[in-house]
């Protein structure tokens, strides 16, 4: 069994500010970094650091080409990784004095992601395998075609939600993880339970994994329902927890873990995430997590 991700890689740009900038208004900045990003990268990150293997799959420009060597030394495997003349994706990020984020992603060489180039790809990956995904890349609508046709298990994370997405044929994914926001878009309730019951009805097979901030988040198929409790933490920047537990969910998933444990694995990854700057610099490797789970365990 293997994890492909077929995904997005960005250079964020994090600007703290004292609040985010309302429509008319200019603000100064409290200070800026530059950090490796895109929840494509994010994601192969958390899940190599999982201690899971997993080939990464995009394209970026010349001056995204330390993203690759980002990848390659967390342990991921970048064979599928290919350079292009264009403008690497990426993202202007506010982070507030509360550690929220907003973000404007700029989608760059992830749009050259072209069908032949998928089929290339694909053709090393069978039925079982675990096909990631995210909607910051071109063509996802024939990778959720291609993938389901090959039996692979997919993984979606639908953010960011666009009317293309909404239009798209969810019926080949395994797990749907999503937020509530993104959660009300696609089915237009706002209550969580609501919204896990519309997707699993609009899709049996499906295993909605929806997140809940603070909350935690709301595992649910045909068969069971469940919430995994947050983990508590000192918020100092959101950036990327989301895709640390999806990351660490798929590891853990891949590793055979029930459901349960899977989700409790991804809530403590990101509740590490959560206490750190930046976004793929963040990300735990599972030393970190299990430390955190089992505090009382022996070095």
């Amino acid at each position: 069994m293997k994890i492909l991700n077929f995904g997005s890689l960005n250079i964020d740009k994090v600007y703290k500010v004292p609040h985010f900038v309302r429509p008319g208004e200019t603000i100064s900045s409290l200070g800026y970094e530059c950090f490796p990003g895109g929840k494509g990268l994010n994601q192969s990150i958390a899940v190599s650091r999982a201690g899971a293997e997993i080939w990464h799959a995009g394209t970026i420009g010349k001056d995204g080409l330390f993203l690759k060597e980002i990848l390659e030394q967390s342990g991921v495997k970048t064979c599928y990784l290919r350079d292009s003349g264009q403008i690497t994706g990426h993202a202007l990020i506010q982070v507030s004095g509360e550690g929220e984020n907003c973000i404007i992603l700029f989608n760059g060489s992830n749009y050259e992601n072209d069908r032949a180039f998928i089929d290339d790809v694909l053709k090393d990956f069978s039925e079982g395998d675990i096909l990631l995904l995210q909607n910051e890349i071109s063509n996802l609508d024939y990778l959720l075609q291609r993938g389901k046709e090959k039996g692979l298990r997919i993984m979606l994370n639908p953010s960011p939600m666009d009317e293309n997405l909404r239009n798209m044929d969810l019926s080949g994914v395994t797990w749907l993880m999503l937020n509530e926001t993104e959660g009300k878009e696609m089915t237009g309730e706002s209550e969580a339970a609501r919204i896990a019951d519309a997707l699993v009805g609009r899709y049996p097979r499906m295993n909605v994994i929806l997140t809940l901030g603070k909350d935690g988040a709301l595992y649910q198929n045909g068969k069971k329902r469940f919430k995994q409790p947050c983990f508590p933490a000192e918020t100092v920047d959101t950036t990327a927890a989301g895709d640390t537990f999806t990351g660490y969910f798929i590891a853990s998933s891949a590793f055979g873990k029930t459901e349960e444990e899977a989700m409790k694995t991804a809530a403590c990854a990101a509740a590490v995430t959560v206490s750190r700057e930046g976004a793929a610099v963040s990300i735990p490797v599972m030393a970190d997590v299990d430390a955190r789970i089992n505090p009382t365990a022996p070095v």
